[in-house]
């Protein structure tokens, strides 16, 4: 069976593409013409140049019978709204759209648990919960909550599609780096004096690949399937770290208010003087909720792997220490 990927070149599509070659697929993957190709490097995939907003997307799938649409772009910098709108919403519909017309049988979307919101007081939340769009901090999440809704919307005129939602996935190949992947960069290179009351879920990465081909062959259309294992603090994942790299954690918790004055003066006057912003409002904003979440109905219905998330972190780690200078 031939897949067509989009976002290969990035974390998790880089792993879904080694799981997908590993299990005997072969893999055709969208590239734009600019893309990096360092995490595709020696893989035996067919690259083919475009755009998610391409309307000549449909030829290029034609010889697929699977869609895995992982592609998305992840900012948290406001003045890039338009940019999320145009290639998480916009990008979305079109090639689903084109998905349709080219046959695709089945297609697995590649959401977020941003798109569903958090609980309050950091409860933990599940497929069940759907925070108001208006209450989404930010952008990005906006943006996903929509792209998800084209995708549901999609399935109403007939497309096979399920939609996974991954938490916060670490491991290797993550190459920009992710948010999580800074945090490790930046403890890695002691520049983490502080750190901020906030939590997360963490995933292994291969277990979201798995995830993905678990939703492919198990998963019901139009559900979708939190993508998560192990909700912590900020604060117990750099333990971790310490742990893991005899590094020494930070012990001192910053006040929520100084990183905000940090990232309002970034945003609002140091990136108006054309100089390149250090912090985003958005991240602090978000930063004060707990985003925890639970992911049983992806491990009992799908076989969602739980692997070990001190593993993970050190897999996370190792990578980090071969690939970035």
């Amino acid at each position: 069976m031939r897949v067509f990927l989009t976002g290969g070149t990035g974390f998790i599509g880089a792993n879904l593409a080694r799981l997908l070659l590993q299990q005997g697929y072969k893999v055709t993957t969208l590239v734009r013409p600019d893309s990096c190709l360092y995490n595709l490097q020696s893989l035996d995939v067919e690259l083919v140049e475009g755009d998610l907003n391409d309307p000549g997307l449909t030829s290029k799938m034609q010889d697929c019978q699977v869609l895995f649409h992982v592609a998305a772009c992840y900012s948290l910098w406001q003045r890039d709204r338009h940019l999320l709108h145009h290639s998480n919403v916009l990008g979305t519909r079109n090639i689903l759209r084109c998905a349709r017309k080219a046959n695709i049988e089945r297609t697995v979307y590649t959401s977020s648990v941003a798109a569903i919101g958090v609980g309050k007081n950091g409860q933990s939340v599940d497929e069940t919960h759907q925070s108001p769009v208006a209450r989404l901090i930010g952008y990005y999440k906006k943006s996903k909550y929509y792209a998800e809704q084209e995708a549901i919307s999609a399935t109403r005129l007939g497309q096979d599609i399920v939609i996974v939602n991954p938490t916060t996935p670490i491991g290797g190949w993550d190459i920009k780096p992710t948010p999580t992947g800074e945090i490790i960069v930046r403890f890695l290179r002691r520049k983490m004096p502080f750190y901020v009351d906030t939590g997360l879920n963490l995933i292994d990465v291969q277990d979201v690949a798995w995830g993905h081909l678990l939703a492919l062959e198990k998963g019901r259309t139009g559900d979708r399937y939190i993508l998560g294992n192990k909700n912590l603090t900020l604060k117990q994942i750099l333990h971790k770290l310490a742990h893991i790299t005899d590094l020494k954690a930070p012990k001192n918790q910053i006040p929520y208010w100084i990183p905000y004055a940090v990232a309002w003066i970034d945003e609002k006057i140091l990136a108006s003087l054309g100089k390149k912003p250090s912090i985003s409002l958005d991240g602090v904003r978000m930063s004060r909720q707990k985003m925890f979440y639970n992911p049983d109905k992806a491990v009992t219905q799908l076989g969602l792997p739980q692997s070990s998330i001190d593993m993970a972190l050190e897999n996370a780690v190792h990578w980090f220490q071969q690939s970035i200078p």
